[in-house]
């Protein structure tokens, strides 16, 4: 029976990867959208949930084959390592070659899209539950391969965020929209988007998710070993799959701060006075605080702005505690140590931006914060409250969803029209909603994003990049009209010109 099950796969996994006619030129045009939409249907997964997937792991690139830091293949990051064997399940599911589901891109997703489905198969989920993306939480958590419940809400959490604000890559385009999560069992795991929840011991701005102790070596630092390096690298990976990996046991490597590319939050997993593995270079290890960033060395799109600006706020952090020189000779790449056979943080890693930033020179950009006790106008059906302690300023408002907008709005003077990062900042609560409705105002036009407060509160969460025309007016708005549950909450937002 597993053979014949087998043969059918195989018959149909080569059918679905051939081109057919009527499709060549659509696949020509854009091959990832053909990709998706062929693999979704063959497993009756949701396209665009497949999609966010593949973003979060890998911003839909497959890297030539090459594997992630944590034995991860394509663009849907199918693994293969001594604790996981995702690559190898593909394989079984589909019938396809192992060597195929590395390298080819269509394969890959085909893979990704078994795997998913076999997943929700397991958790039960049924054809009317599978047309709801909301009801997938619990599948995509364990897509991710965590290490724990925490570790596998932070991964399927960003999922779902990528659903609610929508991305554009490759060809591909996946709009904002309404969506619930249903976290299930995961609801009851801390939220470590919550910075305050796990608060670092060495770094007031960073959550602590410790490594394995098997992955670092325990000190006495500065008295041990003096501290005189910060050394840089990219995880060639995504900010969740590096928490998790460095908390397994098979690792054997970690760093002491983890960075995320979209917001720049950041985790400590090694304390400062420990020596973690990073440098590949025992002398070095000893002497340096290693600061690992989301992403891929061989693909800009990750080194964001925010991320430069958290990552030099930690290194200016550490050389200051440890007084270290703040110039090129103390803070290097992954690739300046000696003996190094890594090349991050690779060629796109802009270091003048970022030393500008360690050292203060960068403070230039226009920025600001306006607070609902600001700017701000709501009408009188948007309460007060101080209720939640991780509310921005001396209260909050909310409003139950109605479908009507009546939004409240945040007012800002813009000095000129250009490129600009909106964060907005909310209590997270269970009871606030699933999918709040955020209006931007830009320059073509207000565009709406969606974000669950119900957590990742208590912080700045960036909702994208917009261009915004300049001028004295209402920037961004919380609007009431949404299916999503619970209170809609406007707190503050920050809005920063790139």
């Amino acid at each position: 029976m597993r053979r014949l099950v087998a043969l059918v796969a195989t018959a149909l996994s080569a059918l679905l990867l051939a081109a057919h006619p009527a499709h060549t030129a659509l696949a020509d045009r854009d091959p990832l959208r053909t990709a998706f939409a062929k693999a979704a249907a063959a497993h009756d997964v949701p396209r665009d949930l497949l999609a966010a997937i593949a973003y979060a792991e890998t911003h839909l690139d497959g890297h030539d084959g090459s594997p992630s830091a944590s034995g991860g293949y394509g663009v849907m990051h199918l693994v293969s390592n001594p604790t996981t064997h995702t690559l190898e399940k593909a394989a079984e599911l589909t019938g396809l070659p192992v060597e195929k589901l590395r390298a080819d891109t269509d394969a890959n997703i085909l893979g990704g899209a078994a795997v998913l489905r076999s997943i929700a198969d397991e958790l039960g989920l049924d054809e009317a539950a599978r047309k709801d993306e909301g009801r997938w939480y619990g599948a995509v958590a364990r897509y991710g391969n965590a290490s724990t419940p925490e570790l596998s809400r932070l991964y399927a959490d960003a999922v779902y965020e990528l659903l609610g604000l929508g991305f554009k890559a490759k060809g591909l385009r996946v709009a904002p929209r309404e969506v619930t999560a249903d976290r299930g069992e995961y609801a009851a795991a801390q939220d470590l988007n919550a910075r305050a929840v796990a608060a670092s011991p060495d770094y007031p701005n960073a959550s602590w998710v410790p490594a394995n102790s098997g992955n670092y070596t325990a000190s006495s630092r500065p008295s041990s070993y003096a501290i005189d390096r910060v050394i840089v690298h990219v995880t060639q990976g995504s900010y969740a799959g590096t928490i998790s990996w460095f908390q397994n046991p098979s690792a054997n490597v970690s760093a002491h701060y983890v960075i995320r590319s979209s917001d720049g939050a950041t985790t400590q997993m090694v304390r400062d006075k420990d020596v973690a593995w990073h440098a590949g270079n025992w002398s070095y290890n000893t002497r340096s605080i290693g600061i690992e960033h989301e992403g891929w060395v061989s693909d800009a799109s990750w080194f964001t702005d925010a991320m430069y600006r958290a990552s030099a706020a930690l290194t200016r952090h550490i050389c200051d505690k440890y007084g270290i020189p703040k110039d090129r000779t103390h803070i290097i790449g992954h690739n300046q140590v000696p003996g190094a056979t890594h090349t991050d943080p690779g060629p796109h890693w802009n270091w003048t931006t970022y030393m500008s930033y360690v050292t203060g020179g960068g403070g230039g950009t226009w920025s600001a914060t306006v607070d609902n006790a600001g700017a701000f106008t709501a009408s009188a059906n948007w309460g007060t409250s101080s209720y939640s302690a991780q509310r921005h300023g001396a209260d909050y408002r909310f409003a139950s969803p109605v479908a009507a907008s009546d939004p409240a709005w945040f007012r800002a003077n813009l000095p000129s029209t250009g490129s600009y990062r909106v964060e907005v900042w909310y209590p997270s609560d269970p009871g606030y909603n699933s999918s709040a409705p955020y209006i931007v105002a830009t320059s073509s036009g207000n565009q709406t994003v969606f974000v669950d407060q119900r957590s990742g509160g208590g912080g700045w969460r960036s909702i994208g990049t917009f261009t915004l025309n300049a001028g004295d007016r209402d920037v961004v708005g919380v609007s009431r009209w949404t299916s999503g549950v619970g209170y809609v909450v406007a707190d503050a937002v920050r809005i920063t010109r790139l």
